[in-house]
């Protein structure tokens, strides 16, 4: 077996560590002509420049900043956590932007703005920023224990059930 040359080595290692530092960024990288397959480029999604963002595969729209966060890049304020009895309260009462039919997402609806080519966060950072890494509650309940309901966790993409009594950060929808 013929030994490999000390360029294709060198150009094997040069590889590896280009994809480690992909890796280890915090975030997608900006340019999306990458290796790494974004699944929520800034082009699904319509924002109507008043803190409302439409997704143009799913028809929903979304408060841009989490409950708590306002601004352009959700900078303002900040990020509001409660339990989840509080979060569905939150929603039912929300009035922002004019809507009056704001709602807890389903655990579906909420994953569905996750990018598995993303980490830290798990979201599209451009078009939906400052999600840090708490949990973000869905309204789905979990059958399995009334006292624990679904969340999605922008910091890694976790998808899990939680005790209700949690603190958790509310990102609010509408059809």
């Amino acid at each position: 077996m013929a030994k490999p040359s000390n360029n294709v080595v060198l150009s094997g290692t040069l590889v590896l560590s280009c994809l480690l530092s992909l890796l280890a960024q915090a975030e997608c990288p900006a340019n999306r002509n990458t290796a790494i397959s974004i699944s929520k480029p800034d082009s699904l999604y319509n924002n109507h420049g008043d803190g409302t963002i439409s997704d143009t595969e799913t028809g929903l729209m979304w408060q841009q900043c989490s409950i708590g966060l306002t601004g352009s890049d959700c900078q303002t304020g900040n990020l509001t956590t409660m339990t989840w009895h509080q979060a569905l309260t939150a929603a039912s009462s929300n009035g922002d932007f004019g809507y009056s039919d704001w709602r807890l997402p389903n655990k579906n609806e909420l994953a569905s703005l996750q990018d598995s080519a993303c980490f830290s966060p798990a979201i599209n950072a451009n078009v939906f920023p400052a999600n840090g890494s708490s949990l973000y509650w869905s309204s789905s309940p979990y059958v399995l224990n009334n006292s624990y309901a679904w969340y999605v966790s922008f910091g890694n993409g976790d998808i899990g059930n939680s005790a209700k009594n949690i603190a958790g950060a509310v990102r609010l929808v509408r059809n």
